[in-house]
């Protein structure tokens, strides 16, 4: 490796070489190479099934690669765990519980086994804290349940945020949710209280991504492209994410990529 390429991932906070995940004997994501620096606010694109989940899983240290390596600040993604918040698809979260938007932003303290390390003023106030920041304070005691789509993914929001990690994991956090809502989480992503975290969300819509991200990852079980959206968006990049997805992977394999 030429010492420019030394300088380069030591300036970023995530770097993943030729990174793969595989379920049995399908690749759900295949050669992945890129690096991110940090405090960028960076998009991940592609269609359904596409391995952006699957990506992020990967970083949060909840499921192993099966080849290449993936790095947290040097780090492992199961040593980095306290680096990241990672939030899954809204989706994919239990919403028959009856608890208050108080309650969902409190897991984030249990989820860094800092619950019972402090007094109930002080998670009091860093729950408050995490709710002004996503512009929801008045909603503390609302069942979570009678919130709209857009207020539900503020407190899922909140309730990273309260981890006070250095890498946010936003997993299609504008599902389901309207073009009002969608500014509105982008105005907290871009705010002067995180532009010092690196922020990841993954996303299948490529339209705007010039105006609210510093760079794009365009994920088709592989890496399409990196950049600046403005310069790898391209009408080919575009047919590659979104065109054929069995025909371009027929003959990747475990271990055999396309060749």
């Amino acid at each position: 490796m030429t010492t420019k390429e030394n300088n380069y991932e030591s300036e970023s906070i995530i770097v993943s070489d030729g990174c793969c995940v595989q379920y049995g004997d399908t690749l759900a994501i295949d050669d992945v190479t890129f690096s991110i620096k940090k405090g960028k606010k960076i998009a991940v694109v592609g269609p359904n099934g596409g391995g952006k989940s699957t990506l992020f899983k990967a970083l949060a240290g909840l499921i192993p690669l099966s080849s290449g390596s993936l790095k947290i600040d040097g780090l492992d993604p199961l040593n980095a765990k306290s680096m990241i918040s990672y939030i899954p698809q809204k989706d994919s979260i239990n919403w028959n519980f009856q608890l208050s938007v108080k309650q969902v932003v409190e897991m984030g303290l249990t989820d860094k086994k800092t619950l019972f390390m402090s007094n109930d003023k002080s998670n009091q106030e860093k729950i408050n804290e995490s709710l002004n920041q996503v512009g929801i304070p008045d909603k503390s005691e609302e069942n979570i349940n009678n919130l709209s789509g857009g207020e539900q993914q503020r407190v899922l929001l909140a309730k990273a945020l309260i981890q006070d990690s250095n890498i946010l994991l936003l997993d299609e956090a504008f599902s389901a949710i309207d073009v009002g809502a969608q500014e509105d989480i982008m105005k907290i992503i871009n705010g002067s209280d995180l532009k010092e975290k690196t922020i990841l969300l993954a996303t299948h819509d490529v339209n705007n991504l010039e105006n609210r991200f510093d760079e794009v990852l365009c994920l088709n079980r592989h890496c399409c492209a990196f950049g600046d959206p403005l310069k790898v968006l391209t009408e080919e990049v575009i047919k590659e994410m979104y065109g054929s997805h069995n025909d371009m992977f027929l003959n990747h394999k475990p271990g055999k990529h396309g060749i």
